[in-house]
Formats: C-alpha cells, structure tokens, sequence
C-alpha cells in the first residue's frame, strides 16, 4: 500500500515547473551542491538540454515549492525511473525532502513506474533521508579527475581506423553505439534520438568538435565521447563514452580519452574529469590511466509496490 503523503511547511507553495524555471531550478542546485561536495557540479546547460528532450512531459512530471519568490526545493520524473530532487540547504530539516520522495512515489505509481530512484551524494542529508525512507542503494558512482598537468598515455590506433570530430551524417551512428553500449547494462527504454540530439547538437554551448567518433577502415563509426567544456571554462569532461562490443579491447577507449582531454585543452581547460558507476565495470580503467575519484554518488530507488517498514516522517 502506498505511504500516506505528508505535509509541507505552512507558506510554502507548489507548482508545476516550466522552461522560464530552468535559471532557479540552477541556482538551487548549485547551493545543494557547494553545501554537499564543496563544488558545483550542475550546470543550466544540462538543465535546459534535459528539458528540451521531445520524450520529457515537464508539466506532468515535476513540481517546485517555493517560499514566496524564491524555489526553495523540486522534484521531476524522467522517462520511468529517473527522478531528480533538490532542497535548499537553509529549508533542510522540514520535512520538504519526504514530501518530495513521497510526491515522486505518487507520480511513478500514476505513470506506471515500477521504481523510481536518484543520485545523490553518499553520506549527504539527502542521502541519509533516502535511506531512513526505505530506498535502497541501486549502483554507486564516481566523479574522476585527471590531476592538472597530467595526461593520459597515448594508445595507437588499429591500422586505418581514425578518431575525429563528428560530421552531420554521423550523429544517428554516433547515437546507436552509444545506446547499444548503454543499454548492455542500464535497465531502461532506448533513447529516442530526438532526445540525444536535444542533449548534443541541441545544448546550449555545444560545438560540432564536442562530438569525437571513433571511425574503422570503412568509415562506419565504432566509438563515440562527447566531451564538455564547463561554464568557467576550466574543465573538460567526457559526458558519454561507448566503443561499439565488437570493436572492444583494442585501445579504442583509451584513444578517445586522450583525444578528448586533448581537445578541451586545445579549447582553453586546465584539467579533466568524467563519471562512471558500478554498473560498468569500468572504474579501474579509468584509474589504471591516472584518473582519481573526487566524489561518490549512490542511486538510492524503491520499488513502488511496496511500504518500507523503517520510513520516517520528519516534522
């Protein structure tokens, strides 16, 4: 049976998100962020790609409180299982957060969502409130860093095969390695690729050498990274990154990392990063190349059929 839901804080107000959000919803983010890992991740360029995906129904799926003026917390749903929350450090302790959790059960049972789950910083507040709702541990992920002045080692290609910036006529390719790769291990529907297109070519900022593919002697394309500059323009991180399965174990990766992180300092930043979770098995590569984790994440999700019997209510 579903958990009764709870209450918010009398003066606070709630509604529906809209696209003019996307600078609040930011700006509360970020002040989530600094008070969590003592850095900012987040930037509105994700917001707003996120938001421009055709498949994303905002209207339907998510929800802002505000007290007075300002958006003090919000919760969205993306496609069945990705839900993503945020509350002000200043309006923590209010039971703001187990509304949200429970506002976003509510949503996935009426979507027909057999769980739901987020990512937030292992041993944070909202970490420790998931927790005590009942939700579980799903994967654990990690931010890694290259230290500033160091590179990755060169890895040659196979005979023939070339790594470059993706043109026009690669983008469908581009989309299918990644989503073939993805999908080996990620428990979801195939991203449509309107929506890849809204958070590559489509993002605010982005430019065509972004985009890097792997190509074999053939043309046909067997890798892919889109790598990001990041608002101050100090760091260079590979988003995504897939080779195709066939094409695996043949230094594909490691060429594409170091063409990335070459690229971005080419465009004026100083170190590199990316992310990586459990689920890939990919984190001692990373690490085997210089790569040191900065900041771990754990997905925490319950499965909306049942009560947790040790949720709490916080006044």
């Amino acid at each position: 049976m579903p958990q009764p839901m709870s209450q918010l804080p009398e003066g606070l107000t709630t509604r529906p998100l809209e696209k003019t959000d996307a600078h609040a919803v930011f700006v509360l983010m970020a002040a989530q962020e600094q008070e969590d890992i003592g850095e900012v991740a987040i930037e509105e360029a994700d917001i707003v790609s996120d938001w421009a995906k055709p498949s994303h129904d905002l209207g339907a799926r998510s929800v802002g409180v505000w007290d007075g003026d300002t958006l003090v917390a919000y919760a969205e749903l993306m496609g069945a299982d990705r839900a993503d929350t945020s509350v002000l450090p200043s309006h923590r302790g209010r039971g703001i957060g187990t509304w949200l959790a429970h506002w976003l059960q509510d949503l996935g049972r009426r979507v027909g969502s057999s769980v739901i789950g987020m990512p937030v910083p292992q041993g944070s507040p909202g970490d420790r409130l998931l927790e005590e709702l009942g939700f579980r541990v799903r994967w654990t992920s990690w931010v890694l860093k290259l230290p500033e002045g160091a590179t990755i080692p060169d890895r040659a290609l196979p005979e023939g095969y070339v790594v470059r910036t993706a043109g026009p006529d690669d983008l469908r390719a581009a989309h299918d390695v990644l989503e073939d790769a993805f999908l080996e291990w990620s428990v979801r529907e195939r991203e449509p690729y309107e929506d890849f297109a809204a958070a590559t070519s489509g993002r605010p900022g982005f430019e065509p050498w972004n985009l890097r593919v792997a190509v074999d002697p053939e043309g046909a394309v067997v890798g892919v990274s889109l790598v990001l500059v990041s608002d101050n323009g100090t760091t260079g991180y590979v988003d995504r990154l897939a080779v195709r399965r066939d094409q695996r174990n043949r230094g594909l990766a490691q060429a594409l990392l170091v063409d990335s992180f070459a690229q971005a300092r080419a465009h004026g930043t100083s170190t590199s990063e990316l992310s990586t979770d459990s689920r890939t098995g990919a984190l001692g590569l990373y690490e085997r190349v210089g790569m040191v984790p900065t900041s771990v994440w754990v997905n925490r999700g319950i499965d909306l059929g049942e009560v947790a019997e040790n949720a709490v209510h916080r006044p």
